[in-house]
């Protein structure tokens, strides 16, 4: 709930975080988005959840944005009677057989893994702490080399490099978890593991029945994602840039790269844009990060990215208030700095976006303390966030939560409910509009504001930059 900060925090709801206590003090902290994890959410588990949002946000008078986040195709091992120590040099292997047992031999969960894979192809489990060469396929066995050893368990999270699988990108499971989410209202739902624009397509048709759909944060966690990011880019609603599976589907070394390129193809194009995933992980059972942390996240934030993401630091963690915390404080010191700014190469090609771009060059030249936009759809929001203001925070003033709960992940949005937003907004009504943001402590009397709004001129609808100074 903390203002004045542009960078919008995703926190992660688990076991450690889903009561409505537990949910407020995460918003008293400064999270402005919950995720939910359906890796392992439950749908009761979700219903709950859903509604001690709500019933803490209403509490604060607060609009907080829901994500869920879909499991997605994965490819997992079967179980084993007991772990198994595995030391560089040993023989393992993988069958699609559950029915063949030896001890040091595993199923796994997806009948064409021994049709995509080929001789030669690294096999990597548990995130890359267990990495295995495949030296021969049979019919129902990839016998491997072990190439740096771990303990090998039941139903470990197998990723497999440069190999193009052929998972659909929606599963059943994940079908009826969007289900849930059109059932429960989310606001925006995250696609695991997208490799082309087509994947977003299919879950965009797939909710194109719902009355106002959620939008789709596209989730960039492989190679061949990184391949089709610009199509990615331009089909989703928002992107992820998911750096537990994309580090170890890429050379690590190439991450940082990846994440700044990404950003900026963002940027260009005026789509959100979060990073995620070991932001603050010490924290999990540290009550401080890292120093190493706290540069990583400053330099999502000097990027200007949307949103930075908090996963089992806050799902699991024993510090999970502090985590939100600790990323308000280098949030709100990095954005004293210019930033990275890579919006500024965009080519701006309709009306709109030029509009933006005048109402916020406005608002940095006047030391504006708000951009205030009034929408119905939340149209114009998308645009003044691309134009990254200086300062001033853009107030979005829409007329229902379903419309606010959509503006959360932008950079710098504040939404607000206000029912009497109309397409038409003549003088007085937008001072009546400053006067609640006034009331609701948004606002002082003696701000500066630049408002972006839509008034009858010559009898038709023209938009227009005014400045205010509230009263």
């Amino acid at each position: 709930m903390k203002g004045a900060r542009q960078t919008r925090i995703v926190a992660t709801l688990g076991p450690a975080t889903e009561t409505e206590e537990t949910i407020g003090g995460l918003m008293d902290a400064g999270a402005n988005l919950f995720r939910l994890n359906m890796s392992h959410a439950r749908h009761d588990w979700v219903r709950r959840v859903v509604e001690q949002i709500r019933v803490a946000a209403a509490a604060r008078d607060y609009v907080p944005g829901i994500v869920m986040d879909l499991q997605g195709p994965s490819i997992r091992t079967g179980e084993i009677p007991a772990s198994v120590m595995l030391v560089k040099g040993d023989r393992f292997d993988f069958t699609i057989d559950p029915k063949l047992k030896g001890e040091r031999l595993v199923s796994v969960n997806y009948p064409d893994f021994l049709n995509d894979i080929e001789e030669g192809a690294i096999i990597q489990v548990d995130n890359g702490l267990i990495r295995m060469r495949v030296l021969r396929i049979t019919s129902t066995v990839a016998e491997c080399e072990v190439e740096i050893g771990g303990e090998m368990g039941s139903r470990r999270h197998i990723n497999l490099p440069g190999t193009k699988i052929k998972l659909p990108a929606l599963t059943d499971k994940d079908k009826a978890d969007v289900a849930l989410g059109l059932e429960t209202k989310v606001d925006y739902i995250a696609l695991s593991f997208v490799r082309e624009a087509s994947d977003v397509a299919q879950l965009r048709e797939f909710i194109a029945g719902d009355a106002h759909p959620p939008k789709v944060i596209a989730k960039v966690e492989d190679q061949y994602a990184i391949k089709n990011i610009d199509a990615i880019i331009e089909e989703a609603d928002a992107i992820m840039v998911a750096r537990g599976d994309l580090g170890v589907e890429c050379p690590f070394e190439e991450l940082p790269i990846l994440q700044r390129k990404i950003v900026r193809s963002c940027q260009l194009v005026g789509k959100p844009v979060i990073v995620a995933t070991h932001m603050l992980e010490s924290m999990v059972g540290e009550p401080i990060p890292t120093r190493a942390e706290v540069t990583d996240v400053a330099n999502a934030v000097f990027e200007q990215v949307d949103a930075i993401m908090l996963s089992s630091e806050t799902s699991v963690g024993q510090f999970p208030a502090m985590c939100v915390e600790a990323m308000d404080r280098i949030a709100r010191r990095m954005e004293r700095e210019d930033g990275a700014r890579f919006h500024e190469e965009a080519e701006l090609s309709d009306e709109r976006q030029k509009l933006a771009k005048v109402a916020v060059q406005m608002a940095d030249d006047m030391e504006a303390q708000a951009l205030v936009v009034f929408t119905v759809e939340g149209k114009m929001v998308p645009e003044a966030a691309w134009m990254r203001p200086r300062e001033a925070r853009i107030m979005a003033l829409c007329p229902s939560a379903r419309v606010a709960g959509q503006m959360t992940l932008y950079r710098g949005v504040v939404p607000v409910v206000v029912e009497a937003v109309h397409s038409e907004l003549p003088g007085e009504e937008v001072e009546a509009a400053l006067e609640t943001l006034k009331e609701k402590a948004l606002l002082k009397s003696g701000d500066i504001v630049v408002v972006i709004s839509s008034h009858l001129a010559v009898a038709e609808i023209a938009d227009s930059v005014q400045m205010h100074r509230v009263g």
